[in-house]
């Protein structure tokens, strides 16, 4: 929290008075699309490339990206002054690749799923000296992540339980190992789409396992296999997941 305080903001945590009442709860929502970049991802790649040693900065970094990971290495490495290429499925939104554009990053469309991007991005850092930024399975962006939680127990200190979108799991393994340091009976709640279930999956079969993906307007999780860094959070941490299916998720929307 210290190393990236002074680039990454402390969002608003906001009481809803609309979404309390339509679900006979006290609901708050944590403002991360008011965050740097518009996401929380920011958060841990500036924890990543911040934690570099001075000779590994040079070479620049590389990350693979269904989006707003792309945007926040981006912007990491601009702060840091480095050269960043970003590698993203073929299927990413063009908004999502103008975005990368925009701060800075050279954009690859490389792979049919983001493993394949991932894989792709690994070859090219060996090839080329840079430094991979995982966008999940990384203990330094799981901890930056993790800087959520500590500002939601700051605002919130008496909530019972905290409901995270799960992807490859590093949003939801940060939040979980901050807030059950300090709050064990707190509930920590995933939810999935349905469409791409792996963190379901990994705890059904008490393993990362890799499943199949279909097409979902979620698509910045739609990660195929849970992190292996991640993956103990989910087993020990995380009380619940959720699975939703795209009418659920374009109800909630609307």
């Amino acid at each position: 929290r210290e190393q990236i305080s002074k680039y990454a903001y402390v969002t608003p945590l906001e009481h809803s008075t609309d979404f309390s009442r339509l679900l006979g709860n006290d609901i708050s929502h944590k403002l991360e699309n008011l965050q740097l970049t518009g996401s929380f991802k920011v958060r841990g790649a500036l924890n990543a490339v911040l934690s570099l040693p001075k000779d590994q900065l040079s070479a620049g970094v590389i990350a693979a990206s269904a989006g707003n990971h792309a945007q926040g290495v981006a912007v990491a490495a601009g702060i840091a002054g480095i050269p960043v290429t970003i590698i993203m499925p073929e299927w990413v939104s063009p908004g999502k690749q103008e975005a990368a554009s925009a701060y800075g990053a050279q954009v690859i469309l490389k792979g049919t799923s983001l493993e394949e991007s991932i894989i792709h991005a690994r070859s090219l850092a060996e090839s080329g000296a840079m430094t991979f930024i995982h966008p999940f399975d990384d203990e330094m962006v799981i901890a930056g992540q993790g800087t959520i939680g500590l500002e939601i127990l700051e605002d919130l200190p008496d909530a019972d339980a905290i409901i995270v979108p799960v992807g490859g799991g590093g949003l939801i393994a940060g939040i979980a190992t901050a807030v059950k340091a300090d709050r064990p009976d707190i509930r920590v709640i995933g939810v999935q789409a349905s469409a791409c279930p792996s963190a379901a999956a990994a705890i059904a079969s008490g393993r990362p396992v890799t499943v199949e993906s279909f097409p979902t307007i979620a698509d910045g999780i739609r990660v195929t296999r849970t992190g292996d860094h991640t993956w103990p959070a989910l087993r020990d941490l995380v009380d619940e997941v959720v699975l939703v299916d795209e009418r659920q998720i374009v109800a909630a929307i609307s």
